[in-house]
């Protein structure tokens, strides 16, 4: 006589946004997201009213750089426990020190003004680079600390208290300093930052066992060599770079509408800069979340591969909205509909991605792989947004946008050859990182 075996359970979505780590993960989500736009894009306006020119202005502003380049110090994150700070553990440890750093460049970015322009710049890169390592560890915190069908609600509340920091560091910011002097608007934000820190205080460590090395040189084969290493053996020959192809392009269509492009096709179609604000900077923030949030259920319901490709395709057909926009003469209803169904699209695509990024990640390793997974995904929008303008140049907006919604064509036929020869343990069956993990604590 035969007995069947009962396949376990899956969290339902509930389960999944209620699990404590999902809503200290909204904290740590506010954390990341508050310095960004201090070392960037708010900073700038602050330096304009201090009269530098622009060529210095954008120059001091690309300490954000810090962000796109954060891989080459993950491996420290991953390797060094920290002395003191330490006791809380290797991810906690590194969370609190890194908020300290930020709150502290942020005081005294405050006191110097850009009035002592040296010093204040090497503060700005400071504080970018303590933002950048935040960033680092957070991540690392959440593949750590919840199961790859909990990864979609962990993004999902991550991304909204990451958005809610870009609202106060945006626009309350930016109202802020219409009232008061940007010491103290920096002094205010800088007062946030402290929420999150109680938040490491409270939170608890990832149950991750580390592998310990004895030499310098055990230790930099083991925190730079083998993470690169690890990942050709797990997914190895023609997998590894069907992996990589696919991250490569999985979000280009979405990055390709960076680089500054929207903004002269939004004046171009006769709205004011209110107008763009509102919809895009606030209102859009909102309907992200909302599809974000779509996203983390989907995920906790059917699994992260169904969803990362719908994620794709919404990413890349919600880009030809904007050909509704060309002759719009500054309609913003018809603005406002745009927004909604791109952000829907951008918030939900974002989740899956991230989540399957998380799933590919072998916890040995984890701010390491994470962070350069991160990284190449942004790298070819990014290039392709650089050179956006000479091609708008000279095919016009109406073409641009269709090429933007083509190129994600690579990553549709990619998904589907990956999908049958990829476990990430959303099929009952064991994500191929999980057991390298499983390896090293045995």
């Amino acid at each position: 006589m035969s007995t069947a075996v009962e396949r376990p359970r899956k969290p339902s979505a509930w389960q999944a946004f209620a699990q404590p780590s999902a809503w200290t993960m909204f904290f740590f989500g506010f954390a990341s997201g508050m310095p960004f736009l201090l070392v960037a894009g708010t900073l700038a306006y602050w330096l304009t009213e201090n009269g530098l020119e622009l060529k210095n202005i954008t120059l001091i502003a690309s300490a954000g750089l810090s962000y796109t380049l954060k891989f080459l110090w993950a491996p420290l994150v991953d390797r060094w426990r920290l002395p003191l700070l330490g006791r809380l553990g290797q991810r906690r440890g590194w969370l609190l020190l890194a908020l300290m750093i930020v709150i502290g460049g942020l005081l005294m970015m405050a006191q110097l003004t850009p009035d002592r322009l040296a010093m204040f710049v090497w503060i700005t890169l400071a504080t970018a680079f303590a933002g950048a390592t935040l960033d680092i560890a957070v991540d690392a915190y959440r593949v750590e600390i919840a199961p790859n069908e909990a990864q979609g609600a962990l993004v999902a509340t991550y991304s909204l208290g990451y958005r809610i920091a870009l609202i106060i560091t945006g626009m309350l910011a930016l109202v802020l300093a219409d009232h008061v002097s940007w010491p103290q608007v920096y002094r205010a934000m800088a007062l946030f930052m402290l929420i999150p820190v109680v938040a490491v205080l409270v939170a608890r460590e990832p149950d991750v066992i580390r592998i310990k090395t004895e030499t310098w040189a055990q230790g930099l084969r083991e925190g730079v060599v083998e993470p690169f290493v690890d990942f050709f053996r797990r997914f190895s020959g023609p997998l590894a770079f069907a992996l990589l192809a696919f991250i490569l392009v999985a979000k280009i269509s979405d990055q390709s509408l960076g680089g500054g492009i929207m903004a002269p096709f939004y004046l171009g179609e006769g709205y004011t800069k209110t107008e763009i604000a509102a919809v895009t900077k606030l209102y859009g923030i909102w309907v992200g979340i909302v599809g974000v949030f779509l996203a983390g259920i989907a995920i906790a319901r059917w699994g992260i591969k169904w969803p990362l490709l719908a994620g794709v395709v919404l990413g890349a057909i919600s880009n030809l909205l904007y050909l509704w926009l060309i002759g719009a003469d500054g309609d913003v209803w018809k603005l406002t509909v745009v927004i909604s169904g791109e952000n829907l699209a951008q918030g939900f695509q974002g989740t899956t991605l991230v989540a399957f990024l998380s799933a590919l990640v072998n916890q040995r390793f984890t701010a390491t792989q994470y962070a350069l997974f991160s990284s190449l995904v942004m790298l070819p929008g990014k290039l392709l947004g650089a050179v956006s303008g000479r091609i708008v140049e000279a095919t016009g907006f109406g073409v641009y946008f269709w090429i933007t919604t083509l190129v994600a064509i690579p990553a549709v036929l990619l998904f589907f050859w990956l999908k049958p020869r990829l476990r990430l343990g959303d099929d009952d069956a064991p994500a191929t990182g999980g057991e390298a993990v499983q390896e090293a604590k045995a």
